[in-house]
């Protein structure tokens, strides 16, 4: 592997061992198991995907996992109800409900009836605001795992100008307010900003996050930028369907510093965090104080 390669299977591995040792001393101290409720409707071969590795990691940090697989035409109250049950469940410290949802279900409405405490992807409002506030909150998983990747490459990123490609809730405008807290200066861009490529050309780090399959070439970046590409699309070469990312990663490998890869880049990291984020969530419903999430991570 080149030495270029931010190796994400690696470092979730870490977190993971990590989760594992300090939910155990959880356990150890107040005799109680963080339980990750998963809820999953209809059939998405993705989301079925990326369901079942959640519920395999969960289990393998040795947290209770609770799954509910609802049928796709499951209606809005009865999906509210299964959260507010969630909520009440003492033995249930995280609640995810697996996006997209059916149509004829308003997400918003669903992830905001999560309780705050137990909203273990970051998406509740008030974990919204209190990130943007500065104030510890539950952070999204994907940009929490790209902030712990950018620290373990970067200790100091105070200066340093980064240009987020995408604007989204789950990623591009949570991974900027992660970004401002460690001093970066950031500029959020999307798929209307004017001459794209010259904003890239400035930028120390770019996180891309668009959902464009290989918009970002080699062209578009400095010689020494580090690259974290969070896209995962779907595309058809040699008759065969692979995954990329946002970036032409062949392309750019030649000429950035430093990159992850899709897969096996932000990826795994999303998982980790996600149990990270459980393990956080526990903490105060077990009457425990709450660590620092450095002294997890160190």
């Amino acid at each position: 592997m080149s030495d270029k390669i931010i190796d994400g299977k690696l470092i979730s591995s870490e977190i993971r061992e990590k989760v594992k040792k300090f939910g155990g001393q959880l356990k150890s101290k107040t005799g109680k198991v963080p339980g990750l409720a998963v809820v999953l409707v209809g059939e998405n071969p993705a989301s079925r995907v990326y369901v079942k590795n959640k519920i395999e990691k969960t289990i393998e940090v040795g947290f209770t996992s609770i799954e509910h697989k609802l049928n796709e035409k499951v209606s809005e109250n009865e999906l509210i109800d299964l959260v507010d049950k969630l909520n009440n469940d003492k033995n249930v410290q995280g609640i995810l409900v697996q996006l997209p949802l059916p149509k004829h279900v308003d997400s918003d409405k669903i992830l905001d009836r999560i309780k705050p405490e137990k909203d273990v992807d970051g998406f509740h409002a008030n974990n919204v605001g209190k990130l943007w506030s500065g104030l510890d909150s539950l952070v999204p998983c994907t940009p929490l795992g790209c902030s712990i990747i950018l620290k373990k490459i970067s200790k100091d990123l105070s200066g340093k100008h980064v240009v987020i490609i995408g604007r989204s809730n789950i990623v591009g405008k949570p991974m900027a307010a992660l970004l401002l807290g460690m001093n970066a200066t950031v500029t959020i861009c999307h798929s209307r900003t004017k001459d794209l490529e010259s904003v890239c050309k400035t930028a120390d780090i770019i996180v891309a996050a668009v959902g464009i399959p290989e918009m970002v070439k080699s062209y578009w970046i400095r010689e020494d930028a580090i690259i974290i590409d969070v896209g995962i699309n779907r595309v058809e070469r040699d008759e065969k369907k692979i995954l990329v990312g946002d970036v032409d990663y062949n392309d750019c490998l030649k000429k950035c510093s430093l990159i992850t890869p899709v897969p096996g880049g932000v990826g795994p990291m999303t998982i980790a965090c996600l149990l990270l984020n459980t393990l956080l969530a526990s903490y105060p419903q077990f009457g425990e104080p709450t660590p620092d999430l450095s002294s997890i991570l160190e």
